[in-house]
């Protein structure tokens, strides 16, 4: 107790998920909801460190940069680390315009890959096990990768 003030440390949430990758094709507006909607369900799994694959993406806009920006924000608050991989040059120079590079690491197959489990990954084709924006992922559940729309989810346990 310091001059009759408790100083709480807040405690970062089990991680239930240490890695989780998401390659996105698109990323705009029009895919918006979606991918929004896939990325408040895997920041409810608290995970470490999510990765952004978009090297089969080949245009983002500025409400995608929005998102990114508040996944980014959500992901610092809770102690982990949001990345994008693999951009293609013109989304590079994109992210470079919008000043991302300079807050969110940005990697190609060149740079130094991040220490990850090496289990392999699970793919469920599109339509396969798809869940609403509403559900809720438990917190016992076992996660697993999902095509929602043109963002296919890998998770990595």
């Amino acid at each position: 107790m310091r001059g009759g003030l408790d100083v709480i440390t807040p405690r970062r949430p089990e991680c239930s998920v240490p890695f989780v990758e998401v390659s996105i094709t698109e990323l705009d507006l029009a895919c918006l909801p979606e991918t929004g909607a896939v990325f408040d369900q895997l920041l409810a799994l608290h995970p470490e460190q999510i990765v952004i694959d978009l090297a089969d993406c080949r245009h983002i806009d500025a409400a995608a940069i929005g998102l990114l920006l508040d996944v980014h924000r959500r992901m610092i608050r809770a102690g982990g680390v949001l990345s994008v991989r693999n951009p293609n040059p013109r989304i590079i120079r994109i992210l470079q315009t919008a000043r991302l590079d300079h807050i969110l690491p940005v990697r190609t197959d060149a740079s130094p890959a991040p220490a990850v489990p090496t289990a392999p990954p699970t793919v469920v084709a599109a339509g396969a096990g798809t869940a609403s924006a509403g559900d809720a992922p438990l917190p016992d559940a076992v996660p697993r990768a999902t095509a929602y729309g043109r963002a296919t989810v890998t998770v990595r346990t």
